[in-house]
């Protein structure tokens, strides 16, 4: 990172810290992940023709149209619409015949883990690369065990996995291969849109992704046959009027949510704009903050692979690595002083699913398998970012953290003790 031009940046705060008694740098909270709103009017519009049809949901016209823009947009033969991505993720494992144990990384969402342990299949959690926060597809193969039917990658942040190592062993050992995508709309690997690798692959709409549909989800494949069985899947296994012809739940997404996705889709170029502008702006700001990495998109995909300029990010997170030997405060600190200033910073991921119930008291020492997940969630902070984001807010965080760091003595000082309960530990 290059060091902040005093010139063109304003790297402090005038007033004092919050957390050394200052007011707040910010009147109302700044969130990570606060949802984008797209084209008031063309929502409503759409909203006011599904009213008119009186077509509220199974299968309308504008989930129809909405498959129909996301097989455009990811280059797939097939999309299936989903009420929400833990259901699209859910219906996807079981479509495949997954069973026994299924390898994921612990670093993820616990959604990716639940889907297979709501269903009795065992996630047998994998470590990630310490610089991509991905799995590691050196750490799989002595996971792989009699009862191994598949692997799970995720494409963290955005950042696609490593997934011609992945289909190797998956090929090579008889696995099938899904990717949760969830944060992955609108990027690409070796130029070809995530969406289309391994047996299919699961986005989330949710509020707080770059595409939104309040709250959504989909499977994308090119497997006519597992297609065909989702779509079943997630309505009650009917093929008809009175046919029902598959085991099945109620997953199908709404008109009203799928107007959301269409008009949340179209604004993804702007979104994305933003976002890399914003990326930039704390790219800069960060400069010379002693400990602090700013995960860099532009780095490849991978540790062993070179990346292409041409690859396609959707900017979505501002991740920090707070290194606690070298920085003058803790990643854990940072976050007291950031939530003090209406700053909502995130741990995200922490503790890692290993960590979470149930899986904490099912594999109590799983963490000992884990070194890297340990530390990369450690140290991990996701800073605000999006649309309603602006230069003015980067500045402004930036200038706290730069002055957190030259005052740390005195904040230390003034931070509670962490026995004691605080408004960030809450938030946490």
């Amino acid at each position: 990172m290059h060091a902040p031009d005093p010139a063109s940046s304003r790297p402090w705060k005038p007033t004092p810290l919050a957390a050394l008694g200052g007011a707040p740098a910010f009147a109302e909270p700044l969130h990570v992940g606060r949802p984008n709103v797209p084209d008031r009017a063309k929502l409503l519009e759409r909203i006011e023709g599904a009213l008119d049809r009186r077509w509220f949901t199974n299968d309308g016209p504008l989930v129809q149209e909405f498959e129909a823009a996301l097989r455009r947009q990811l280059q797939v033969k097939h999309v299936v619409a989903m009420c929400n991505g833990t259901t699209a993720l859910e219906i996807a494992i079981r479509a495949l015949g997954l069973k026994g144990e299924v390898i994921v990384p612990s670093f993820t969402f616990v959604a990716t883990a639940h889907a297979l342990q709501w269903q009795e299949i065992t996630p047998v959690f994998a470590d990630i690369e310490p610089a991509t926060h991905l799995i590691d597809p050196a750490q799989i193969e002595r996971l792989i065990t009699p009862r191994t039917t598949g692997i799970i990658g995720v494409h963290t942040w955005g950042r696609p996995c490593d997934v011609a190592a992945l289909a190797e062993i998956a090929d090579r050992r008889g696995l099938t291969l899904l990717f949760d995508a969830a944060h992955a709309m609108g990027c690409t690997h070796h130029g070809a849109p995530i969406g289309r690798f391994g047996a299919a692959e699961v986005f989330s709409f949710h509020a707080t992704k770059c595409v939104q549909a309040f709250e959504g989800g989909a499977v994308a494949t090119n497997d006519d046959a597992l297609a065909e069985k989702m779509r079943l899947m997630r309505n009650f296994g009917f093929a008809g009027y009175d046919r029902v012809v598959y085991l099945g739940i109620n997953g199908k997404l709404s008109e009203i949510n799928a107007a959301m996705g269409l008009t949340s889709l179209e604004d993804l170029p702007r979104v994305v704009m933003h976002n890399r502008r914003n990326f930039q702006l704390y790219h800069h700001g960060l400069g010379g903050l002693p400990g602090v990495r700013l995960l860099d998109y532009e780095q490849a995909a991978s540790a062993s692979a070179v990346h292409d300029q041409r690859e396609a990010r959707n900017y979505q997170y501002v991740v920090l690595e707070c290194d606690s030997a070298q920085s003058p405060l803790t990643r854990d600190e940072l976050v007291e002083v950031l939530t003090a200033e209406n700053v909502r910073a995130r741990r995200y991921f922490y503790p890692g699913c290993h960590r979470m119930e149930p899986y904490r008291t099912l594999f109590p020492d799983a963490g000992k398998q884990l070194p890297v997940t340990e530390e990369v969630a450690a140290k991990v902070l996701l800073l605000p970012t999006g649309p309603t984001v602006g230069e003015e807010e980067i500045q402004t965080i930036c200038g706290i953290l730069h002055r957190a760091a030259a005052e740390s003595a005195e904040v230390r000082s003034a931070l509670p003790p962490p026995e004691v309960d605080s408004p960030a530990r809450r938030i946490l």
